[in-house]
């Protein structure tokens, strides 16, 4: 089980993506009132404060860290080739700060495969947006979160919706996919919403776009691509939020890693705390998400 925001299978979505990257912007505009600037900070996900000291790596032989190249932004090959994403560029940045960049290896392997070669001592850690489970925990250990991955709502532009804030939005219908975490998450955070819940992702955006629903919510990733893309035909923009849940949404990204190597747990631990601080995880974050996730 993947992060709800993996395999997002969106047409155009890797040559979008693409177009992002080079262009440096992501909807800009696209939200009333939401420059590009300091609004698009990196929540910290560790105490500013806080110092973690650097285990001894001396007799670390390699490292070798496992991703995939099917989950873009985040790890993918790019038109070279070449392996690249926002996890890839943080695990190459995880390398230098912790000095083993000639330990480091990248590799990357199909989803399905990945938890079986780190039991089975091909790989040393994976990151890859696997989600952090209890069940998961008794098998691997995991670094602290590093990203959280909000839910988002998008809004017709042709509904007469006053106000900028979910509040809104009581009484009106708002789609979600079907028995997802986004689903669960809408009725609990906002009863007064006309929840409507369709079969898939696609069919959801398709009453948004035609006006079958006045808005959807869904994960935070995922919407800003579609409403920036072809298919949406500037139908439709980012509603206030973004808003993010443990409880429904998980703990986020988080680097995944051998049951029995704590010294490796906290040596990721300390080179994430001091990328967070140094303002390099910051960098990373907007060269692949330039108008920012929250």
């Amino acid at each position: 089980m993947r992060l709800l925001i993996a395999s997002p299978r969106i047409k155009g979505f890797f040559n979008l993506l693409q177009l992002c990257l080079v262009t440096g912007g992501l909807l800009a505009g696209a939200v009333p009132g939401q420059a590009a600037g300091s609004d698009n900070a990196l929540p910290l996900t560790f105490d500013a404060r806080e110092r973690l000291s650097r285990p001894d790596l001396s007799a670390i032989i390699r490292v070798r860290i496992l991703t995939t190249v099917d989950f873009p932004p985040f790890n993918f090959a790019d038109q070279t080739g070449r392996l690249s994403g926002f996890n890839v560029d943080l695990a190459r940045e995880i390398c230098a700060e912790l000095e083993i960049e000639a330990k480091c290896q990248i590799q990357a392997l199909p989803f399905d495969e990945l938890e079986k070669a780190l039991e089975s001592g091909a790989g040393e850690a994976v990151m890859a947006g696997i989600a952090v489970t209890r069940e998961r925990r008794q098998r691997f250990a995991f670094s602290r979160p590093y990203l959280g991955v909000p839910a988002r709502f998008a809004r017709n532009l042709t509904a007469k919706i006053d106000g900028d804030t979910a509040a809104v939005l009581a009484g009106r219908p708002v789609g979600v996919v079907r028995g997802t975490a986004h689903e669960l998450m809408l009725k609990a955070f906002f009863p007064n919403v006309s929840a409507t819940p369709f079969d898939s992702y696609d069919a959801m955006l398709e009453a948004l776009k035609t006006g079958k629903v006045d808005a959807v919510f869904s994960d935070g990733l995922r919407l800003p691509f579609w409403v920036a893309g072809e298919d949406a035909a500037k139908c439709c923009a980012l509603f206030d939020g973004p808003y993010l849940s443990e409880k429904f949404l998980g703990e986020g990204l988080s680097v995944m890693l051998r049951k029995g190597d704590p010294i490796l747990v906290a040596a990721f631990d300390q080179a994430l705390s001091a990328l967070s601080r140094n303002g390099r995880l910051q960098d990373i974050y907007l060269r692949y998400f330039p108008n920012g996730l929250y």
